[in-house]
């Protein structure tokens, strides 16, 4: 297995650059997992192909306004913090100061020692947030800071609704519409700096749709972060270190995918990142599902990994030779997902976070 195996030519035309203008109107591309056979459908088609007593795991984290644009004290040039992570282990948070694991740009005008602070300004030219770059953060060979973020507001979440934006995928280029298409219409906690792109395409009149037929809908949370967008560099993937996300899964999502499965049902992950919390949290060990709260999980799902609760997978289409390209190869085969991929691109399917939606069923 070489990580070439899982790359693709993407031409540029089928990365989407702006959301579908009805989200669950998209295109589906439906393909048995294993026969490989494909259809041509429409997200909400997904209804069809659903049982009553399946169980839909959905993602329910929500990106923050993690993108800060701002100019450093002093000199009023331009500089940009992104946040990662937020770091409770080396100075106790307060109302209005916290410490973040952060990237900046530009990198050599903020560099740990220097006393650099970047102070951010709300519409009215007011500063609302200030950062302070203190050290290192935890990948220095990324080039990650940390950062003490304080403000004069009543409290840190008021200063980065006040100054933040939503971060896009690096391959998305001036969207200027509504950030909220870059939000899942279920989502209520902000810790991602990236969005679980596959629930995008749901709307509440289908999530409806779906419980009115018996189709149970269930929630997870991953803290998605940057590092789904980075790419294998390793010729064999088996080298490569895979990012660490923090994740829960609730008793109730357990009970669930339980009895779902002892009466014969399907549970159906929304996204990788469900994939990984529901596979995450299977204990081997014991052939079960456990609950778990807050935990980190470095699961790196390769070909010849056996599923222990996920049996369909709704997803988008991913960046060549990245970890996901992996993960869905390992769900189906290597060359039924390289023949709907191929498919796709011939089909004008629209591709990567903003584009059309895969059923893995």
């Amino acid at each position: 297995m070489r990580t070439d195996d899982f790359d693709y030519e993407l031409p540029e035309r089928c990365i989407a650059q702006a959301p579908a203008p009805v989200r669950d109107a998209c295109k589906m591309l439906a393909m048995d997992r294993k026969s490989g056979a494909i259809e041509d459908r429409i997200f909400r088609d997904i209804y069809d192909y659903l049982e009553p007593g399946d169980v839909l795991v959905a993602n329910n984290t929500r990106v923050m306004p993690a993108r800060l644009l701002g100019a450093k004290r002093g000199t009023g040039g331009a500089a940009e913090v992104f946040l990662l992570r937020e770091r409770f282990d080396v100075e106790p948070k307060t109302g209005s100061s916290a410490v973040w694991e952060v990237l900046v740009r530009p990198g050599k005008r903020l560099k740990p020692g220097s006393g650099a602070v970047v102070d951010f300004c709300d519409k009215g030219g007011q500063v609302a947030l200030s950062a302070e770059v203190i050290g290192w953060g935890a990948d220095e060979g990324k080039g990650e800071r940390l950062v003490r973020l304080t403000t004069p507001l009543g409290s840190l979440d008021d200063a980065l609704h006040a100054v933040g934006h939503t971060p896009l995928p690096p391959y998305i280029k001036g969207y200027a519409g509504d950030e909220e298409m870059y939000q899942t219409v279920y989502s209520h906690n902000e810790k991602s700096a990236a969005a679980p792109t596959a629930g995008l395409h749901f709307t509440p009149e289908l999530i409806e749709r779906l419980r009115e037929k018996g189709v149970e809908w269930h929630t997870v949370e991953l803290e998605v972060g940057l590092d789904t967008f980075r790419v294998v560099d390793e010729e064999d993937p088996e080298k490569h270190t895979i990012h660490t996300e923090f994740y829960t899964v609730s008793q109730s999502v357990v009970d669930a995918c339980d009895a779902a499965h002892a009466r014969g049902n399907r549970v159906i992950a929304v996204g990788t990142t469900s994939v990984r919390s529901l596979e995450s949290a299977y204990d081997r060990k014991e052939g079960r599902l456990r609950a778990r709260d807050h935990e980190a999980t470095s699961l790196y799902i390769l070909p010849g990994y056996e599923f222990g609760v996920v049996d369909a997978l709704i997803t988008n289409f991913h960046v060549p030779r990245s970890t996901l390209m992996m993960l869905v190869s390992a769900f189906s085969t290597r060359e039924n997902i390289m023949a709907a991929y191929q498919h796709a691109i011939e089909g004008d399917y629209r591709m990567l976070s903003f584009g059309d939606a895969m059923f893995i069923h």
